[in-house]
């Protein structure tokens, strides 16, 4: 693909997702990552596009609120995430889901589904599924965030203690083989911990971008969650982590699972 084509591409990529991470440009372009930070460099100093931290994104997009703009972010890969877990869960049982874009895709999901008990700390995803369908909502209490209009705290990880859940679901930042389950936030990952303990089913659900990544707080090892559900199959080191701590591996969009 000559300079200008992928200019173009890269344009198209962004109108529809709105930003894209430089990693994953590179991966669906088929370059390196110094050759897309070559491509976006032009893009960038004319205006055309905005530089993010280890993204790039449209002009227009730059007034969204964080939280909305990581939704456009692999937003396919989420929804195929989410629709494959969906049909994991029955009419009338339980979920506890932690905030992530992940998770509120999942929620959009559920959206067909009847008489669910919900436990969660999102009020993106307590308000889509609340009143609905028969649908009980439970959310946790404490301070909302700005950027994605969630509670964390000791009153939050207190409240969610209480419950008992057929699926407790978390979406996360980093994924190693070493390390295991990690995210960026002390009290995000807290709450993530505490989540994973409350479900006779604890999955983790990450789109591959997050694969190899090393975050500040670590969440849990391997063995400390039952599946992990992606879109692509993970690195060796990673697959073979999972399958020595018993978390099966299930791919969205194929029928391979270990």
């Amino acid at each position: 693909m000559i300079h200008s084509k992928r200019h173009g591409e890269i344009l198209r990529l962004l109108q529809e997702e709105g930003t894209v991470t430089i990693a994953s440009l590179a991966d669906r372009l088929g370059v390196s990552l110094e050759t897309v930070r070559r491509d976006v460099k032009p893009l960038t100093s004319d205006g055309s596009i905005l530089k993010m931290h280890g993204a790039v994104g449209l002009p227009s997009m730059a007034g969204e609120a964080p939280f909305e703009r990581r939704m456009r972010e692999n937003a396919d890969a989420k929804r195929t995430i989410a629709r494959m877990v969906a049909a994991t869960i029955r009419d009338g049982e339980s979920i506890m889901l932690d905030t992530g874009t992940t998770t509120s895709f999942l929620a959009r999901e559920l959206l067909g589904h009847r008489r669910l008990t919900v436990v969660t700390n999102s009020s993106d995803i307590a308000r889509t599924l609340a009143t609905v369908n028969g649908n009980k909502v439970y959310m946790a209490g404490g301070e909302l965030r700005s950027d994605s209009g969630a509670a964390f705290g000791v009153s939050a990880i207190e409240f969610v203690s209480r419950f008992s859940v057929n699926h407790a679901v978390i979406s996360t930042g980093a994924v190693d083989a070493v390390t295991g389950v990690m995210d960026y936030d002390l009290e995000e990952a807290e709450f993530a911990r505490m989540v994973l303990s409350r479900g006779q089913r604890s999955l983790v659900v990450t789109d591959h971008t997050k694969f190899g990544r090393q975050g500040l707080v670590q969440v849990c090892g391997l063995d400390g969650f039952s599946e992990l559900v992606t879109d692509r199959p993970p690195p060796r080191a990673i697959a073979a982590a999972l399958g020595e701590a018993g978390a099966r591996l299930s791919i969205a969009g194929s029928e391979s699972a270990t």
